[in-house]
């Protein structure tokens, strides 16, 4: 459960500038993606200026352009404000960058990201790499970097904005119970740089003193491990309902009948016991912050 062409920058060359390519497989998104782009393309006709002009004016290429009006291109935020502005649409291109918003995500990506707002309860065992909603976007950035095949540098970018996006689950109210536990080795990999873990040791004592978080850090050094066979993670809503995944049961696909659930559960269960407790787990989180 845990969870794309480019160009160069824009500038007054007119030239295209990295974006982001809708999804083929997501009709909503690429049916509002398309319906966007109309409207852009309506406006600048009714305004009387040719493509080439129009991108000139908001400082982009003629060609992005040409592919935002198409629906081929998801619009940057100030692009529509650029947009906005030059066509005299008085803030209505502008107010179509909150519809954007989901769209410019991949569809697993925002499937992910509203079953995680509408929780109540998450717990996360991860063993590779920190959870998803703990990361910093650099050390984000340093995990799609290292992505085999590579991503192109628009799809780094993307897949970045769309994970730091989850994380607005630590503002919501009333605030979800948060529960994670990490891998001693996530803690110390210096992934993206020392500078760069640094930072991300830092986040997670910040996040790790909010009142519903809990992280705890699974010392190397343990001799019995609950959690061997992966990741596991379970998020469990208002309704009593729950929904969980672990790479080393039931296939690794999500599962939702109570009697998997409960597998899952008491797995982590055991995972969580045998940890460093919370308090602990800050101790030596600031530790590994003092000697990076």
């Amino acid at each position: 459960m845990s969870v794309d062409e480019a160009g160069t920058a824009h500038g007054s060359s007119g030239a295209d500038e990295p974006g982001w390519e809708v999804d083929p497989d997501d009709e909503p998104g690429a049916a509002l993606v398309a319906s966007v782009g109309r409207q852009i393309k309506a406006w600048r006709e009714a305004a009387g200026m040719r493509a080439g002009e129009f991108g000139a004016a908001i400082g982009y290429g003629e060609d992005l352009v040409y592919k935002v009006e198409s629906g081929r291109r998801i619009p940057r935020p100030e692009f529509l404000d650029r947009a906005d502005e030059t066509l005299g649409a008085g803030g209505k291109l502008a107010l179509m960058k909150r519809e954007l918003t989901e769209a410019r995500y991949p569809k697993k990506v925002r499937d992910l990201a509203r079953l995680e707002a509408q929780a109540v309860e998450l717990l996360a065992y991860g063993d590779h790499n920190l959870h998803g909603l703990l990361q910093t976007a650099e050390y984000a950035q340093a995990l799609f970097e290292m992505r085999l095949p590579p991503y192109e540098p628009s799809q780094i970018e993307q897949a970045v904005a769309a994970r730091v996006a989850r994380q607005t689950i630590f503002e919501r109210t009333p605030s979800p119970t948060l529960s994670f536990v990490q891998e001693e080795a996530t803690l110390r990999r210096p992934l993206g740089g020392r500078m760069v873990l640094r930072r991300q040791l830092e986040r997670l004592l910040t996040i790790g003193q909010l009142r519903n978080v809990a992280i705890q850090i699974m010392p190397i050094d343990r001799e019995e491990h609950a959690g061997m066979q992966g990741e596991t993670q379970v998020l469990k809503f208002k309704d009593g309902s729950a929904l969980g995944r672990s790479e080393g049961a039931f296939n690794g696909r999500a599962v939702s009948d109570p009697k998997q659930l409960q597998v899952l559960e008491l797995r982590y269960g055991m995972i969580r016991a045998q940890a460093l407790t919370p308090r602990e787990s800050l101790t030596f989180i600031e530790q590994l912050l003092g000697d990076t």
